[in-house]
């Protein structure tokens, strides 16, 4: 954890300093606005806390127009309540009283370095993936990290992160496919000043802010395949340019990158480097989707009940019984971001001591039990059915399938055997095994014991 503080360090923030210290983070300090920009240009930090005397809507402007996205807080004498709400409306995201309180900075750093998303999981198909994951984070190898949108990529690698030998360094994060592509080759690599129109002063770019950390390549399959050549060099020699530089610069990191596409599609059709592809892809993790961990659906649901009861100050609700059934029988095609966000709804919106059916809605306020069409509803009847045949053997189901057709043939075994694409004879066979084999095929007197006896 890097933590920038800006402001004169009176008692209070020397105060506050020690006590980030002593949680592990690394401080650097900056008497005013003017120069805690020039340190994140130079080194860049995880955190700024700033002295609420000094003007935070210049910093928060300054810092949106140079594309750092490093959060604020403010800080302040604990009586200027007035101080506190101008604080929160010039962009900090936090307001810390001084003198400072040791378990309140501590659960500052800790949520800024975990970035409020948990890694939750309790399915087997997940485990293997897990595994996999902490068995070479201690490695310097490239990891690809591949799946549909919102299953978690960023907080996997965060993860491989955490259990890796750089774990006390930085953790940078760059989405590749959110940044304009005449800016992304700046972000990257840096620039000098006065490079391009706007490069103010030199500016560190990622590579060089990751020096001995992690660096996540976020969705790399949107890089433009002129600037995946620089990232080559970057990655194999681990030496960088600067955008208007004269000189090479060596950096240390290890590379992480995701994708939810295929990447060996995209070498196919020429928009991804192969050579690039097999330098990050030395080892290659799959998320599944969210349809297929069904184990971890009401895991997540009720770490995301949680927590946003938690964010909102609300009290804690837990899944009703028929809230539960809705959730597990969705099919999540947004994954575990749809599902977060539809349990931060629930959470605001459930009224009685449980989060009932009607709380879990769709982003236009409708119920999921009365929104869904008759796609939706036949794609669940479909996957319900499925689901019903796993453990059973091939006998058993086509034992089950030849009676429900005979069933609906009322007993009519010309009809059905027409309909199961088998021969009269082929029928009575399987008819007489199940009755050698003592298989119940119905009651007395039912259709389908007419059709087996009659």
């Amino acid at each position: 954890m890097r933590l920038l503080i800006i402001g004169r360090l009176s008692g209070e923030l020397v105060t506050a300093s020690k006590i980030a210290m002593n949680r592990g983070a690394a401080v650097t300090h900056a008497d005013g606005v003017a120069q805690g920009l020039a340190v994140l240009r130079a080194k860049g930090a995880d955190l700024v806390m700033i002295d609420v005397a000094l003007p935070i809507r210049e910093l928060v402007t300054a810092l949106a127009e140079e594309r750092i996205r490093t959060p604020v807080v403010a800080c302040g004498v604990a009586t200027d309540a007035k101080a506190a709400v101008a604080a929160i409306q010039a962009g900090a995201r936090e307001y810390i009283p001084l003198p400072p309180d040791p378990e309140l900075i501590a659960a500052v750093l800790q949520a800024v370095s975990e970035d409020g998303r948990a890694f939750v999981w309790r399915d087997a198909s997940m485990e293997k993936v897990v595994k996999l994951a902490e068995q070479v984070a201690r490695s310097e190898a490239s990891v690809l990290i591949t799946g549909e949108s919102g299953t978690g990529k960023e907080v996997l690698a965060r993860h491989v992160h955490q259990k890796s030998t750089r774990t006390n360094r930085p953790f940078v994060s760059v989405n590749c496919a959110a940044i304009p592509e005449a800016l992304l080759e700046s972000e990257l690599f840096g620039h000098e000043k006065g490079a391009f129109t706007g490069a103010v002063a030199r500016r560190i770019g990622r590579f060089e802010e990751a020096n001995g950390g992690t660096l996540l390549l976020d969705e790399i399959s949107e890089m433009d395949v002129r600037l995946q050549s620089k990232l080559l060099r970057a990655l194999q020699e681990r030496v960088i340019d600067r955008v208007g530089g004269t000189a090479p610069v060596k950096v240390d990191i290890r590379v992480l990158a995701t994708s939810n596409r295929n990447l060996l599609d995209e070498v196919r059709k020429g928009t991804f480097r192969e050579d690039l592809f097999y330098r990050l892809n030395v080892v290659h993790l799959r998320l599944p989707p969210l349809r297929e961990r069904p184990a971890d659906i009401l895991e997540l649901a009720g770490h995301f009940a949680k927590k946003y009861a938690e964010v909102n100050g609300l009290p804690f609700r837990s899944l009703s019984r028929e809230a539960q059934g809705i959730i597990r029988e969705n099919p999540w095609r947004g994954n575990v971001r749809e599902l977060e966000n539809t349990l931060h709804r629930a959470v605001l919106l459930a009224t009685g001591s449980e989060i009932d059916a009607d709380a879990i809605s769709t982003p236009e306020g409708e119920s999921f039990a009365r929104s869904a069409g008759p796609v939706e509803r036949a794609a669940h009847v479909a996957e319900a059915a499925t689901r019903g045949l796993v453990g059973r053997t091939v006998a058993q189901v086509e034992c089950e399938l030849i009676l429900d057709t005979l069933d609906h043939c009322l007993g009519n075994r010309t009809h059905a055997a027409k309909i199961l694409g088998i021969s009269i004879r082929t029928l009575r066979n399987k008819l007489n095994e199940y009755v050698d084999s003592g298989i119940s095929v119905a009651e007395p007197g039912s259709v389908r014991a007419m059709a087996a006896y009659g």
